[in-house]
């Protein structure tokens, strides 16, 4: 008997790329390594006798950079992780063993995208502007979806139309639009299993603030366990409408890291 899923993926599925092209010189978080990617040897440095030749590549990166996914090693608060693990100690070694990139599973969970210009009839949210509880919730009364534990729940705020711009989607002087801390405690009360947004720090930047303070961070990953996913690519997402689907994410598998590229997908039936 053929697995329902495979069936309906046999039936034809939409899938929607929410990932960023890792390109050298996009936009990043200043806090963080830069992508890099270079070609070692090109066609034609090396010639074999038959006329073949071969290229290859080396990549340098953050694991913070482009479209990427927080492990729970990646913040602490007063020098404790989530569950109470002792930040420095766990450091030791230059890996962190317990909450590392590793230790999140392959997702393939039901997502909900929380169109936030949508219900207020913008194209983007200002910088700086704090995406409140009222917010999420009347975005949900209006997509008719309902936010259940386990989901991944994803914010668009527009701000990911921006990106191509360099600067200004890092935000700075001006800052950044997302959850604060009171969004977060919302998103823990429900059970999510991850959260995500299309900006570089997913939460709240405040005008000239950078990330000076991150309480959505705190309440997320130290306290509740509850994985990030930042500078998604949500606007086809949202051009179509699609408010409940498949999300897929598979992090790299890298041993103690605090974090890892992703190229997340939204599936639903074609």
């Amino acid at each position: 008997m053929t697995d329902a899923f495979l069936q309906a993926t046999l039936g034809g599925v939409d899938v929607v790329d929410l990932g960023r092209q890792l390109r050298v010189g996009m936009p990043q978080s200043p806090n963080h390594p830069q992508f890099w990617h270079t070609l070692p040897r090109r066609h034609g440095d090396m010639t074999r006798a038959d006329g073949g030749s071969a290229a290859n590549d080396m990549i340098t990166t953050g694991t913070h950079v482009g479209t990427h996914i927080d492990a729970l090693a990646h913040v602490s608060h007063d020098g404790k992780m989530f569950g109470g693990v002792d930040a420095a100690a766990a450091g030791v070694g230059g890996k962190y063993d317990e909450l590392g990139v590793h230790t999140i599973a392959p997702m393939v969970r039901r997502g909900v995208l929380l169109d936030i210009p949508a219900l207020l009839g913008v194209d983007v949210c200002d910088g700086g502007y704090e995406i409140t509880v009222a917010d999420l919730e009347a975005a949900a009364d209006r997509e008719g979806v309902e936010v259940r534990e386990g989901d991944v729940v994803l914010i668009r705020s527009g701000w990911g139309s921006l990106f191509s711009q360099g600067a200004p989607y890092v935000g700075g002087p001006s800052g950044v639009p997302g959850i604060g801390e009171a969004g977060a405690e919302w998103l823990a009360a429900r059970g999510v299993h991850a959260a995500g947004a299309d900006t570089i720090a997913f939460e709240r930047l405040a005008p000239g603030g950078g990330h000076a303070l991150l309480p959505a961070h705190r309440v997320l990953l130290v306290e509740n366990g509850i994985y990030i996913i930042e500078a998604l690519d949500l606007e086809e997402l949202a051009a179509k409408g699609r408010h409940e689907f498949t999300f897929v994410l598979i992090p790299l598998n890298i041993y103690g890291a605090t974090g890892s590229p992703v190229r997340p997908l939204a599936v639903t039936s074609a």
